[in-house]
């Protein structure tokens, strides 16, 4: 029952939830404070009761005669106030005109050290109903020792507390009603731009995220939230974007050597006569190859997106570059890679994406090379920095940034490509960048030196 009724709970609305809430506390503040104040004006009361006694009590007290202790007495009671003296024997030795011959009707000792005492009592036989507040004052006349009992009605104000109580349990309601409609109402304002931003949101699709929330203008939660939340929608739009890029590039890619495998292997099949598959079969197997890389710089490129560096472990930079080195010379045998200036650089990564990195600059190095690349690798700075130099065409100044973009081909080196993706540049700058480091092209007069800083380990 109890789980039923929480999960209807939760599937109401924010406002009413909210309104119920104040509501309740409302309520339980008022009640709260109603009681106190009826015990406050009730202890109050009280005390002026019993000060009215005490007073009494102190004027009988001090004109109290042993001889003649009834003078006193009728001197100063005089009203509805019931009062008795007793000696220490406890016979009562005047009485009030209201209680004349009655017994001993107040049976409570006075406080200590001469205190008076105050409590309430009731069955007095003076014809109404209710209770007294009665107080007992110690007395001393000549060497007799007496008790001065005062007694006063507390009728009055039983009757002003009992207004009071019927007061406030018909107007407490009555507020808590009002104070929970206001509550609704503001409630409802404040929480009107939500709404709407509520709306707004449901209206953007996933083919339209250009489309931005209405920005409050005062600069409160619901500014920033509008603000946050137009932030998001930008990065998003600036996802899709580049996923939709992304994929027409890919595509636009993969089509070229797709298409000249098919139209080499159409031709073959059409025409098995003059075909020379001694000719046409590295054609083929070139083609391959490239669709493999460009194959392969995709699903590089995915993993890097889905999860830029899954690894922090240390690891030894340089030995990873002479391991690159062994690797690129059998593939570029007509260019010499001279690796003496790679010096011991510990790095924290990826050590398999490092290895990509480092192999697609050497790749991208080799095949714009004239006749060399110099590798370079040390330590300055705290950082470790490896210089990957070619002797090739170089790249202008304002081509320097965009060769790091994706399926980016310079017109250049488009003509002395053999099979490049144009995804292996793109694919070292999303691995550095994951590792917290940047990459960069300087002049390296001929040609171009690529510059990588990784923060060094320790």
């Amino acid at each position: 029952m109890g789980t039923a009724y929480a999960g209807w709970w939760t599937r109401r609305s924010l406002r009413l939830r909210l309104t119920v809430a104040a509501g309740v506390v409302i309520a339980v503040g008022l009640a709260g404070a109603a009681v106190l104040l009826v015990a406050w004006l009730h202890t109050s009361l009280i005390q002026g009761l019993d000060q009215t006694a005490t007073q009494r009590a102190e004027v009988v007290a001090a004109a109290l005669d042993p001889a003649r202790p009834g003078a006193a007495l009728s001197g100063a009671a005089g009203g509805e106030v019931a009062m008795q003296v007793v000696d220490s024997k406890g016979t009562v030795l005047a009485s009030s005109a209201n209680l004349q011959g009655e017994s001993r009707l107040f049976t409570f000792a006075p406080g200590q050290s001469g205190q008076a005492r105050a409590e309430t009592v009731s069955g007095l036989p003076l014809g109404q109903e209710g209770t007294w507040r009665a107080v007992a004052l110690p007395a001393q006349a000549g060497h007799a020792s007496f008790t001065v009992y005062a007694a006063v009605p507390t009728a009055e104000v039983d009757s002003s507390l009992q207004r009071l109580g019927t007061a406030l349990a018909v107007g407490t309601p009555v507020v808590v009603g009002l104070l929970t409609a206001i509550g609704w109402l503001l409630l409802g304002r404040a929480l009107r731009p939500v709404e709407v931003l509520r709306a707004q949101a449901a209206d953007i699709t996933a083919s339209d995220l250009s489309r931005r929330l209405d920005v409050p203008p005062v600069h409160d939660e619901l500014g920033r939230l509008a603000g946050t939340l137009n932030d998001l929608l930008a990065r998003l739009d600036a996802a899709g974007r580049q996923q939709r890029r992304f994929i027409a590039d890919a595509a636009h890619e993969l089509r070229s050597p797709v298409s000249s495998l098919r139209t080499q292997l159409d031709v073959a099949l059409r025409h098995p006569g003059p075909t020379s598959w001694d000719t046409l079969a590295p054609e083929l197997l070139a083609e391959t190859r490239r669709l493999s890389r460009l194959v392969d710089g995709l699903v590089r490129l995915a993993r890097l997106d889905a999860r830029p560096a899954r690894r922090r472990d240390p690891v030894d930079l340089d030995d990873i570059v002479f391991a690159e080195v062994r690797r690129t010379r059998p593939e570029a045998p007509d260019v010499v890679v001279d690796e003496q200036e790679v010096g011991a650089a510990r790095v924290t990564g990826d050590a398999d994406a490092l290895s990509s990195a480092v192999r697609n600059l050497l790749d991208n190095a080799t095949r714009h090379a004239t006749c060399r690349v110099d590798v370079r690798l040390s330590v300055l700075d705290g950082h470790a920095e490896l210089v990957v130099a070619d002797d090739g065409p170089g790249i202008p100044a304002a081509d320097r940034k965009r060769v790091f973009d994706r399926f980016t081909r310079l017109d250049d080196a488009r003509a002395r490509d053999e099979g490049g993706s144009g995804l292996g540049l793109a694919i070292v700058h999303e691995i550095v960048t994951a590792h917290l480091g940047t990459v960069h092209v300087e002049d390296n007069t001929p040609g171009a030196r690529f510059v990588i800083r990784l923060p060094a380990a320790g």
